[in-house]
């Protein structure tokens, strides 16, 4: 059995970009995690000792936003090797981070960088 947990549309105020306004500004961003785990014990105990805790996930997530980069690949590599760190146990992890509004010169909705990992 392969048990996904997701932590969908987390919402961030961050300074990632290229451009000199991107820096000073800030903008929005949204993050989705994916991941799995041993967490079958979970299931019967009820314990979240037994489980990849996905308040600390946020945790690690919020922390590596707040670290400005220039590229959205960048901080999706940054916070896949964070996550992977924090929890060596993952088997599966998949983050799509998304700018919202990004200063293209037309209207867009959001530009998104997706990485997918299985170990």
């Amino acid at each position: 059995m392969k048990i996904v947990v997701e932590l969908n549309a987390m919402k961030f105020y961050a300074y990632h970009g290229i451009s000199p306004q991107e820096t000073k500004v800030g903008n929005n961003f949204v993050v989705d995690v994916s991941y799995a785990g041993p967490v079958e014990k979970a299931c019967l105990s009820d314990d979240v000792k037994d489980t990849i805790n996905y308040s600390e996930v946020f945790r690690v997530v919020q922390k590596e936003m707040e670290c400005p980069s220039k590229l959205l690949e960048h901080i999706t590599a940054r916070i896949s090797s964070a996550l992977k760190t924090a929890f060596p146990q993952l088997s599966y992890l998949k983050i799509k981070l998304s700018k919202l509004n990004p200063p293209l010169g037309g209207e867009v909705q959001s530009a998104s960088v997706t990485i997918e990992k299985m170990w």
